[in-house]
């Protein structure tokens, strides 16, 4: 399916994994809504898991470096944790698409820390880059008002576990990012990881309290849709970082966090503020400019 690609044509599987990764976060938290937090995601990843296992298949483990494996494996299963479980705790639909935004603090979080782990040289205006993504994190938490930073600490307060899931993992993800780059040795253990996410997962359903999963078709549907479009979207990624146009499709998906509100607003059917919108427009202006900072003449 995935064979000798063009690099037209692996572009376009790179930009199609943009789309697919955009749809996540409303998909996630209208299954959790079906089956709850951690059976949702758990349902999710497994579906994942198998289209992954179906399409790509399950490597090689014995030709990856040890310690990708081990750091690698530890950083992307507790990244997709902690972002299914922030969108499933979330107490509404609209705070659930808050919290997906906070993920997208990763890109800045990766520059930044590829200063420091990859020696990676920087413009000055790197850091305004990084304050104007966390402004319009602010700026999002605020709510119809515009900037408060009471009232942005006021809904932090009403849900701590959630921001406090989704913040950790946009830096969690940015050191996956910086230090797979350097260990990995071109070795891709995405099936891999996806599978001892789904793994992990259901251990943890095993031991909570939640129970009484409800298979409606309209839920089991939006199961499928999430699962296929989480493992796709690894899938066709890979092709296009490979064989595609990297340069655009790092330009592109600095747009990642209007398509994901995009999408959310569909999925979940909730109007969005003025202020959210803006607040988008942050995030993904700053994040262009902490790319654009690292880039050379």
């Amino acid at each position: 399916m995935f064979s000798l690609p063009t690099p037209y044509k692996a572009t376009l599987l790179g930009l199609l994994a943009i789309l697919l990764w955009s749809s996540v976060v409303g998909l996630i938290r209208s299954v959790s809504e079906g089956l709850g937090p951690i059976g949702g995601a758990a349902m999710i990843y497994s579906v994942s898991a198998l289209f992954l296992l179906l399409v790509l298949r399950l490597p090689n483990l014995r030709h990856f470096p040890r310690l990708y494996l081990i750091l690698g494996s530890l950083l992307f299963v507790s990244y997709e944790i902690c972002l299914s479980l922030s969108l499933g705790y979330a107490n509404t639909r609209l705070q659930a698409i808050e919290v997906g935004m906070i993920n997208y603090l990763w890109p800045c979080f990766t520059v930044l820390m590829a200063l420091v782990f990859n020696g990676q040289k920087a413009k000055w205006w790197l850091l305004p880059g990084l304050l104007l993504s966390l402004f319009g994190i602010g700026w999002i938490m605020s709510g119809e008002g515009g900037w408060s930073p009471a009232q942005m600490l006021e809904n932090v307060r009403s849900n701590p576990l959630s921001y406090s899931l989704a913040f950790g993992g946009a830096v969690i993800w940015a050191l996956y990012c910086n230090l797979t780059k350097k260990i990995a040795q071109g070795s891709n253990g995405v099936v891999l990881f996806i599978t001892l996410t789904a793994v992990a997962l259901w251990l943890k359903y095993a031991f909570s309290d939640e129970s009484g999963m409800q298979f409606t078709w309209p839920v089991s549907l939006t199961l499928l849709c999430a699962g296929m479009a989480m493992g796709a979207g690894y899938a066709a990624w890979n092709v296009g970082i490979l064989h595609g146009n990297m340069t655009l499709l790092a330009t592109v998906s600095y747009f990642t966090p209007v398509l994901s509100a995009v999408f959310a607003a569909l999925v979940l059917d909730t109007s969005l503020t003025v202020s959210f919108w803006q607040g988008v427009v942050m995030v993904t202006l700053g994040s262009l400019i902490c790319w654009r900072a690292t880039r050379g003449k």
